[in-house]
């Protein structure tokens, strides 16, 4: 009895680990700037109706994660099931939130599905070109709202334009290598070249063949999963339409938080708090600890103290729980759930087999 649990606490180590650190800055935020307090003033005057909104928000993204997943998974093998995206979707969540930079993500979910019988190529292929597509979204939505509420947030938001530059020139330089590298593999390969060499003589690179070795292999990645994917307009028009719902909703979880609260509605914009969890979303990304460890709790403390005022840090206690620990507890549960019920591989690739 004692050697089993001992395996489960070695297995289960680091969420614990990570658990425990996020933790440690939710609770440093609640007891340091009085939000214990005003947390028990709040329940008082809570209107549940729009807590219960944020929580089925929540739970949208999940079920958007998965039919988008779904969508790409379809489409180069008409066997899989909704019920395997979901899985997979969630074990994307699940390992994302608990690993450092969210790297753990797509290498799990990759697994996952070569585990419910899915070509490893195959696999590799339909998460990169998800997180391609994720990625063009949320770089052409982040500059329709830099576009519409930049003079809002450089007023109230010190260093903000700074921020957002970095923040957007680097994925979309990371966007721009892709498509490139996918239209002129040559082209592309002498540009980064000449890119690292540049950067290793200005002393900003300090290892340029093993950079180029990293930075090439990812590129030739996504030029091989494309080509497996092919170019079906209807396919990445449709994922990229359900993605830029999907951050909608997940960025409406923070505002319906705002009305729970009992503020007052006239003061604020929906556009203006979508775009402030956007930048919070962002400025995250920068953080390497698992889940952004105290990142996602300061600039969320940054970005919506203008509408939350005294409140905001019960906000971000609640709006933390919405969207990292479920993430967590149902990742883990439905990631669990789909090894179990989809972990033997189909006799044939090619049969069709009753969704679950």
């Amino acid at each position: 009895m004692r050697l089993y649990f001992s395996s489960k606490l070695k297995r289960n180590l680091f969420p614990i680990l990570t658990i425990s650190i996020t933790m440690i800055f939710v609770l440093y935020f609640l007891l340091s700037n009085g939000g214990v307090q005003n947390l028990g003033e709040i329940v008082m005057r809570l209107r549940w109706e729009w807590l219960a909104l944020a929580i089925v928000a929540s739970g949208a993204t999940f079920l958007l994660e998965g039919f988008t997943l779904n969508l790409f998974c379809r489409h180069v093998c008409p066997w899989w099931s909704f019920g395997r995206s979901f899985s997979v979707g969630m074990t994307g969540l699940f390992y994302s939130a608990i690993t450092p930079f969210s790297t753990g993500g797509q290498p799990m979910q990759i697994y996952a599905m070569n585990k419910m019988g899915l070509d490893t190529g195959k696999a590799g292929s339909i998460i990169a070109m998800k997180t391609l597509v994720y990625q063009v979204v949320m770089v052409l939505y982040s500059l329709v709202l830099v576009s519409t509420q930049l003079g809002f947030f450089q007023t109230n938001i010190s260093n903000f334009s700074f921020v957002t530059v970095i923040g957007l020139l680097s994925n979309s330089a990371f966007i721009a290598a892709v498509l490139t590298f996918t239209v002129s593999a040559g082209g592309t390969d002498r540009v980064l070249r000449f890119i690292l060499r540049l950067l290793y003589r200005m002393r900003i690179v300090r290892r340029p063949i093993q950079r180029y070795q990293r930075i090439h292999a990812q590129l030739s990645m996504f030029h091989k999963s494309a080509g497996i994917m092919g170019r079906s307009f209807k396919l990445y028009f449709t994922t990229a339409l359900l993605t830029a719902v999907q951050i909608t909703v997940n960025s409406l979880i923070s505002y319906f938080i705002y009305l729970s609260f009992a503020l007052p509605v006239e003061s604020v914009s929906v556009v203006t708090m979508v775009a402030a969890q956007v930048f919070v979303s962002m400025v995250s990304a920068f953080v390497p600890l698992p889940g952004a460890s105290g990142g996602a709790e300061g600039s969320f403390v940054i970005f919506f103290n203008k509408f939350f005022g005294h409140d905001v840090v019960p906000a971000m206690f609640l709006w933390r729980i919405l969207t990292y620990y479920v993430n967590i507890a149902l990742g883990g549960f439905f990631s669990a759930w789909g090894g179990k019920r989809y972990g033997t591989k189909p006799a044939a690739s090619g049969s069709e087999e009753a969704a679950g």
